[in-house]
């Protein structure tokens, strides 16, 4: 047996759990094939895909086209493949809190995607996601819910959700979404041009001036005078290292831990690099079909999990020195997944196939430089009592 096709049997096995259902098998060996072609060629490019597949077609433009009829083919339910294995994934969590991050990116200027994922060791593990024909980043209220509702059928119901994400999604309506529909927490960053009212008086957030190394945490508030919400929390803090102001708004009161919290949002714009330049070379694909396209987010995802809990497993299992070169770890395990499967295919071992994700610390977090772990252990805040004047 090829290595190749070690390959393709462990990506049919890992296609198959759970007793999913395909209305043609010739939908899931056209899947299975697709990333099978994304591991070996590095790449999304249909073109590349045709020089690692088994079968009686023996033209390149044959396989180009069988790929793209598949990721045309609304028959083909691959979110719904994704969603299955995902909710199997998480199904082992347990009651420790899980953090899910909101971000869009755009591609081609002509397309943005809009990527929720649970924030996991480092990176985020796609759950939902949606295509909006449009170069801006900005997205209305009703696509975000959308992608929320999907990712909540997929977390399980007895999980404690923190959701994440940046200015450009702080609203009144989505904070009374996320808490009183789908009964989740949230961090967002706001603008400095917010307003908030604390004890009856009205103040913009850019009139709380803080110095470096100063922090304040406001009791209950009311924010945004137009569209007013209450009962809700802010942290203000002026970071010294970075020069930059952070206010956060939350469900719950605020503390210090608010912004390490918060900084966990910043996984999923790791997987954006990892969607495009450092991984999966999206913008390869040069597709301009907006279902394609989804369809195409679909497979990536579904590869991203399969790498993963391949990357995870390799790091449980103590090998993960056999394929990252650092001392300690200094890859994704997105990274680590993959390279594991590039040493199973060379040393022609049986690729195993591993479920679920596990909720514990990371047994090895990433060690980018020594200067990056000290300069983390600097941060230091004095926490005012009172607002300071403006």
């Amino acid at each position: 047996m090829t290595s190749t096709s070690r390959l393709y049997d462990a990506m049919n096995a890992f296609l198959r759990q759970r007793d999913i259902q395909w209305r043609d098998v010739r939908h899931l060996k056209t899947l299975c094939w697709m990333m099978v072609g994304i591991l070996e060629s590095q790449s999304v490019h249909l073109n590349g895909f045709g020089v690692y597949v088994n079968s009686r077609a023996q033209f390149a433009q044959s396989h180009q086209r069988r790929f793209r009829r598949c990721l045309s083919n609304r028959r083909i339910d691959i979110a719904a493949t994704h969603h299955t294995l995902v909710q199997q994934a998480l199904s082992k969590w347990g009651k420790k809190r899980l953090y899910l991050s909101l971000d869009t990116t755009v591609v081609w200027n002509c397309f943005c995607i809009v990527w929720v994922g649970v924030v996991y060791r480092g990176r985020t593990v796609p759950v939902a996601w949606q295509i909006v024909p449009q170069a801006s980043s900005s997205v209305r209220l009703w696509i975000i819910q959308r992608v929320l509702r999907q990712a909540s059928r997929v977390i399980p119901q007895e999980v404690e959700v923190v959701f994440l994400a940046d200015r450009g999604f702080a609203d009144g309506k989505l904070m009374k979404y996320l808490r009183e529909t789908l009964h989740w927490h949230f961090c967002i960053r706001i603008k400095r041009s917010f307003q908030f009212q604390l004890e009856g008086e009205w103040r913009k957030v850019s009139s709380v001036s803080l110095q470096p190394g100063q922090a304040y945490f406001t009791p209950a508030v009311v924010i945004g005078k137009t569209r007013p919400y209450c009962d809700v929390y802010l942290a203000f803090a002026h970071d010294q290292q970075s020069g930059e102001d952070w206010v956060i708004v939350s469900d719950q009161p605020t503390t210090l831990q608010t912004f390490a919290q918060y900084r966990l949002r910043f996984c999923v714009e790791e997987s954006f690099l990892d969607l495009k330049s450092n991984g999966f070379n999206l913008e390869a694909s040069r597709l301009r079909d907006k279902f394609a396209l989804y369809q195409l987010c679909g497979v990536i995802a579904l590869t991203t999990v399969f790498l993963v809990l391949q990357g995870t497993q390799v790091v449980a299992s103590g090998k993960r020195r056999l394929v990252d070169a650092h001392w300690n770890r200094g890859m994704s395990y997105l990274k680590l997944g993959w390279n594991w499967v590039r040493l199973a295919m060379t040393q022609q071992w049986t690729i195993q196939i591993y479920p679920f994700l596990s909720s514990l610390a990371d047994p090895q977090p990433a060690f980018a430089s020594k200067r990056q772990q000290e300069d983390s252990f600097k941060r230091e805040f004095t926490v005012l009592n009172r607002i300071p004047a403006s």
